[in-house]
């Protein structure tokens, strides 16, 4: 069986009044079935672009220049217009931040969900009303059957987001890219999303795409983990071994700047400096300006993933042993 999702390489572009960036350099993730893969890194890393240009939803000037996107081993990142329309929603899924921006605010939550099934599946309104209130069910809302008739502005966020969740798994889809779906959401209310998300997909043997920048969330929810810097992955692996045993000194500076309470807990760990502009990318490894442990060869040149132990790390200094705790 195909992973249901292998991104290999994938790089893309912008073409600007700058000149050409590059967002994406050479990012590659597999994704098998029931599988929750976490990205994570700073704002600017590249993450939620990752999650766009997989599920079809680059804005131009970006545009993909390299690479392959395999969902269930067939290419889908030369489709265009018709052929998008026929993938996304029906075989990948999308929830997004802000659960306002994915529900139309002048139609009930009920007729939301009924078209998207109906739009996706072979189905009578009146089958698709079922399964709409079966999904309100699945996602936790109290009182499925009346709130189908409730607009979005009747729902708190935590419910909104509950019924994005229901809109993204109208089509039983195969793949949900979630790009910060518990961000807007109270802290109360969180853990109860991703669990209630996590378990539906785990249940439906579909894989999940989870953009973050909450290392906890990663620890939580995640089966492995993708850590992304400047556009490229710096590390990915097993989510414990990635949080246990972090091989990329940037990996290293995210777990020591998580808030420790047995530390001092009136100075936080913080990694100096801030990530480069895509115009203004430095040679060489695009961490070093900020490392402590950056030589020569980091300055000059732009390391692989290699074998870092039980995860892969793109550091020249994995292979002399300087890593080491």
């Amino acid at each position: 069986m195909p992973a249901t999702l292998q991104v290999e390489d994938l790089c893309v572009e912008f073409h600007t009044h700058d000149g050409v960036l590059r967002a994406l350099d050479r990012v590659s993730l597999v994704i098998e079935p029931g599988q929750i893969v976490g990205v994570v890194g700073e704002s600017g890393a590249g993450k939620s672009l990752t999650g766009a240009a997989i599920a079809g939803l680059l804005e131009p000037p970006g545009r993909v220049v390299a690479g392959r996107v395999l969902l269930q081993g067939e290419r889908i990142d030369e489709l265009r217009g018709e052929q998008w329309n026929r993938i996304r929603g029906r075989r990948i899924g999308t929830v997004f931040q802000d659960p306002l921006t994915s529900l139309n605010p002048l139609f009930t939550i009920g007729d939301q969900l009924v078209e998207t099934i109906r739009a996706h599946q072979p189905l009578s309104r009146q089958e698709a009303a079922r399964k709409a209130l079966a999904l309100l069910q699945e996602t936790g809302i109290p009182g499925a059957a009346q709130r189908l008739h409730h607009f979005p502005h009747q729902f708190s966020g935590g419910m909104r987001q509950r019924v994005v969740i229901a809109l993204a798994l109208a089509a039983d889809p195969v793949l949900i890219v979630a790009d910060e779906p518990t961000t807007a959401l109270d802290v109360s209310v969180q853990a109860q999303v991703m669990d209630m998300l996590g378990r539906l997909c785990r249940d439906r043997g579909a894989a999940m795409m989870l953009i973050t920048h909450d290392m906890g969330v990663i620890a939580e929810s995640c089966d492995r983990v993708a850590v992304m810097y400047a556009g490229r992955v710096v590390e990915q692996g097993p989510v414990r071994a990635v949080i246990d045993a972090p091989a990329h000194p940037y990996t290293r500076g995210l777990m020591a700047s998580i808030p420790d309470m047995a530390s001092d807990p009136r100075r936080l760990n913080q990694i100096d400096g801030a990530m480069p502009r895509l115009h203004a990318l430095p040679t060489g490894c695009a961490f070093h300006p900020r490392c402590a442990l950056a030589q020569e060869r980091c300055r000059r040149e732009a390391p692989p993933l290699q074998d870092a132990g039980r995860t892969q790390a793109a550091c020249w200094l994995v292979t002399t042993g300087e890593l080491a705790a």
